[in-house]
This record gives structure tokens, C-alpha cells and sequence, in this order.
């Protein structure tokens, strides 16, 4: 297996974390790159919030000092935003890999023509690579997109060509439609026909990947050069050392004993803490996870609800301490995590669908609701 190679930047193992908002902070890359090597991707920030310099997006972009290489996802929908946004990072020296996201599929960045909408729109998605690839200097530029807006109007073939034809280093395809959302069964054909079509440049296969196995097996079935992971690695940070451990050619499965999982939650939670500065807010922002961590373990109820409120970090250590330490990894808990539901229909603009080749800019607001202000 070889690296990564991203423009100038080579990554080994071959292996990304997705940013996922309110996931992928410093405290949880962390807790990943722990496990083993890749590329972390911070969580995504919007390109108008950026050059505004917003407060809370410079929180959301910290990286720590040993973190290499620091990667940053944008979303952005108005090509001179997002060329500033990117000639802003590289001279300023914020990260040293800009990621486009083009496969959020949530109503509220498709109504306004943002995220898995937008490559729909030919003409605009290549003059948004086109200023972002121009600004980057020596930094290399991606794209993660997603197949399209649902199967009658598919894109990632064509966005593929743009991408290649404007100076893309790398693409990362999510095997799902935007209306499948997180439904469904991920599309790794699709992802074999995609590196056939832009052979010149790394694709990286994203869906359904719970374990190291279910990697091997995609870049195996694809000719994929590497592997997106979201979702498999929610309560698995340790799913990165089995994925460092597969590319070396061996074969790694953890299972760690309930007693293992407890620890590393308090790692993960005394991270946020050191993260956010606040225990409070580290708590707080901690209870999401609880229930993925301890999926398919036996928890009385009482407890999992006292975990899921903990207000502080004693309080949290407390309930993990009266957890069962020696209790087995469950059969089948490597089972999907997160929002799994599809959508009956793609929320977009009017007339969004008219003309594929349309170069209308949406309008500025399409950024306000998203992460990163």
C-alpha cells in the first residue's frame, strides 16, 4: 500500500478522519491521532466567517503544536469568498491542507444551494476550485463530494473531470446521495467508476466503513488510494489504530473490554476540557457521545442516564467507575452510529434544478446557519 500524496504533503497510513461538526475538535483528533497516523480533518468552517475573521471560527481552527499536517475543511459558495478564504490560509499560515466540502446534505446548507447541492451546478463548482486552487499557493486543495442530488441527477463523474481539469489534488466520494442523507447502503461502485474516470489523482472512498476490515475491502473492490472515516470511528476513536495496523499488512481487531471503553472516555473528556477550557462546557458537549461509545454494551438504564448528565468531570468518573470493567465487547456492536435516516426529498432553491450550467452565486445567507457562523 502506498501514501497518500497530496500535492507536496504525503500522508501514511492513507487514512482521513471526516470533519464532522461538533466532532472533530482538537480534543477528539487528538484522541485519534493517538491510535495510529492519517490526515485529521478539523471541523468545517464557513469561508464568509472566516475572512470576516469571526471569533468563533478562530477557536475552531486551533490546532495543537505537534499536529501535522493541519488540515482545515472549508464550505463556501461564492467563488471570490472562497478564493480570499483560501489565499488567507496559506498567507497566513493556518493550516497546510484546505479540504471543499461539497457533500453536506442537510437542509439547511442544500435549500441555499450550499454543500451536496451545489456541484449540480457545473459552472459554479469549477469557478470555485478555480479561485480556491489559484489562491492556495503550495498548499493542496480537495474536494469530498457526495454522488449527487439523488439518482436522476448525478454529478460526481462530471465534478471528478472539473476537478482534475482545475488543479484538485485529491477527491474524497461519499457513496450516497444527498436525498439517502446517512439511509441506505453506501455506493462503493460508484467509487470504483470514479477513480476509472480521473486516474490522474488520488480518490479516497467514503460510506460505510465500521471497521478496518470493511476498508480493506473497499480498497480492494475500488482502487481506491485511501479511505474517508465518520461516523465508524463515533465511540471507536481506537478504530484508527486497526486501520494504521491494516495498511502495514497486519491484521488488527480491538475489542477492548468495557473497563478500556470507560477509560478512554474519561481521556475523551478530560481532552475537552483542555479543549474548550470550561469542564462545564467539555461535559456538557461530552453527553453526545456517551451513548455511542457504550452501543451494544449492558448498562442499566439509571446509570446511562447519569452518564448522559454528568455536569462534571468528577461526577462523570464517578458513573464510569461503577461501570462493569470486565464485561466483553458485544457481539455486533460494530453496527452504524449517528443519523442513519433518508430523506423523502433534497431541500434546494427555486428553480435550483433548471440549468445545470447556471453561474448564479447564492446568496450570502446560504453560510449563516452553518457552522462557524
Amino acid at each position: 500500500m502506498e501514501s497518500l500524496k497530496l500535492g507536496s504533503l504525503e500522508v501514511w497510513p492513507p487514512v482521513v478522519l471526516a470533519p464532522m461538526a461538533g466532532i472533530t475538535n482538537t480534543a477528539f483528533r487528538g484522541l485519534c491521532r493517538e491510535q495510529g497516523g492519517g490526515l485529521f480533518v478539523c471541523e468545517m468552517i464557513t469561508t464568509r466567517a472566516l475572512v470576516e475573521r469571526n471569533a468563533k471560527t478562530f477557536k475552531m481552527i486551533r490546532f495543537e503544536p505537534d499536529e501535522s499536517p493541519r488540515s482545515l475543511q472549508l464550505y463556501g459558495v461564492d467563488p471570490v469568498t472562497v478564493g480570499r478564504a483560501v489565499r488567507m490560509i496559506a498567507e497566513e499560515d493556518l493550516a497546510d491542507h484546505v479540504d471543499l466540502n461539497f457533500g453536506c446534505p442537510v437542509p439547511k446548507v442544500t435549500r441555499k444551494g450550499g454543500g451536496s447541492a451545489l456541484p449540480y451546478k457545473r459552472n459554479l463548482f469549477r469557478a470555485i476550485l478555480r479561485e480556491a486552487v489559484r489562491n492556495a499557493g503550495t498548499l493542496p486543495v480537495t474536494v469530498k463530494m457526495r454522488k449527487g442530488i439523488d439518482d436522476d441527477h448525478l454529478t460526481y463523474l462530471d465534478a471528478g473531470r472539473i476537478a482534475v481539469q482545475e488543479g484538485v489534488s485529491a477527491i474524497a466520494l461519499h457513496g450516497r446521495t444527498a436525498i439517502q442523507h446517512y439511509g441506505g447502503t453506501a455506493d462503493w461502485e460508484a467509487i470504483a467508476r470514479l477513480k476509472e474516470s480521473v486516474p490522474e489523482i488520488p480518490v479516497l472512498g467514503n460510506g460505510d466503513i465500521w471497521s478496518a476490515a470493511d476498508a480493506r475491502r473497499m480498497m480492494d473492490e475500488t482502487g481506491c488510494d485511501g479511505v474517508v472515516v465518520g461516523r465508524g470511528c463515533l465511540g471507536r476513536p481506537w478504530l484508527f489504530a486497526d486501520l494504521a495496523a491494516m495498511c502495514e499488512g497486519v491484521e488488527s481487531t480491538r475489542r477492548p473490554r468495557l473497563g478500556e471503553v470507560a477509560a478512554t472516555m474519561d481521556r475523551h473528556a478530560t481532552l475537552l476540557a483542555e479543549c474548550f477550557e470550561s469542564e462545564p462546557h467539555a461535559v456538557a458537549d461530552f453527553r453526545k457521545h456517551v451513548g455511542w461509545y457504550l452501543k451494544g454494551f449492558t448498562v442499566g438504564s439509571d446509570l446511562r442516564r447519569r452518564l448522559a448528565t454528568s455536569e462534571t468531570l468528577a461526577g462523570l468518573r464517578e458513573g464510569l467507575a461503577e461501570l462493569e470493567a470486565g464485561q466483553p465487547w458485544p457481539e455486533g456492536a460494530d453496527l452504524p452510529r449517528g443519523k442513519t435516516n433518508p430523506r423523502d426529498r433534497v431541500q434546494l432553491p427555486a428553480g435550483w434544478l433548471d440549468d445545470p450550467y447556471d453561474l448564479a452565486v447564492p446568496s450570502a445567507d446560504a453560510e449563516n446557519d452553518t457552522s462557524g457562523g
